[in-house]
């Protein structure tokens, strides 16, 4: 942990890392306790994977054609809209045919992620990092990007905090009351592309869902409200992405998988202690 902390006041790469596991966990612990509340994680999983077509044909663009501008990041940022909307319009209009058209749309975005970036130099460094994430490797452009995205996700989702409750856990009393529960359920399925984009570049494509739903789920253990919910898988995803960074640093493990084995031990420790303190309640 010294060493960590010593490297963390020299090395510039390291601060962006850690402003990034930061700015990543408040947009992660808001928009998890929906997908955890909603039980929408296999829908959360299917546009994190098709994430992979918008980065491959980003870094294909612009190695290859020259458009440095448009970085895997902003790939990422579209393909999760359109595989949000497609997947959002699907359950809504044609629920029988729901479970098909995540898996072709998980399935068919990482083929096509995988070919573009096999067709792109270098393409195997790069494969790994967005499968699993390199967070020493976000850039100042990425940052703020990813900070307008958390600003946009959290205002998004605290500003229409009530009308997501209500999709959340009453959807056919919500449309009695006169919630358009179509309009907020696209809205929050789009809010979950968005934070998957800003996970992408902390854990990767593979572990995306289960920084998005373990510190949620823990959360979900001791708290009695949502918003309570919101806080405490916050302050879970700050703990895990701070901790991950640090214990990986010194013997030079991968970042994201280490961030994810911290989420998984605090998940498990947490059904434990609740599991005792039931047997104890009995008593």
């Amino acid at each position: 942990m010294t060493d960590f902390l010593d490297a963390l006041s020299r090395l510039s790469l390291l601060r962006y890392a850690l402003a990034t596991g930061l700015l990543a966990s408040v947009a992660c612990g808001v928009i998890g306790t929906y997908v955890v509340t909603r039980r929408i994680s296999y829908i959360a999983g299917a546009i994190s994977h098709c994430v992979l077509a918008g980065m491959g044909f980003a870094r294909y663009m612009q190695v290859v054609h020259g458009w440095s501008g448009f970085t895997p990041l902003w790939g990422a940022f579209l393909s999760a809209i359109i595989a949000s909307v497609i997947i959002g319009l699907v359950s809504l209009r044609a629920k029988q045919r729901e479970d098909t058209v995540i898996g072709a749309i998980w399935s068919v975005g990482m083929a096509i992620g995988v070919l573009f970036i096999a067709r792109t130099p270098g393409f195997d460094q790069d494969l790994m990092s967005y499968l699993f994430g390199n967070i020493l490797l976000v850039t100042t452009g990425d940052l703020w990007l990813i900070a307008a995205l958390d600003v946009i996700v959290v205002g998004t989702g605290l500003l229409f905090y009530n009308k997501f409750l209500a999709v959340c856990f009453d959807e056919e009393f919500a449309r009695l009351r006169g919630v358009p529960v179509d309009f907020y359920y696209l809205l929050l399925l789009i809010l979950t592309a968005l934070t998957v984009v800003v996970l992408v570049k902390v854990v990767g494509i593979i572990l995306v869902i289960a920084l998005l739903t373990l510190p949620a789920a823990v959360a979900g253990q001791f708290s009695k409200t949502m918003m309570r919910m919101m806080i405490w898988a916050t302050v879970l995803c700050v703990v895990t992405t701070s901790g991950g960074l640090a214990i990986s640093y010194r013997p030079s493990l991968p970042a994201g998988a280490t961030t994810i084995v911290l989420a998984g031990a605090l998940y498990l420790a947490a059904l434990a202690i609740r599991r005792f303190s039931f047997s104890m309640g009995r008593r």
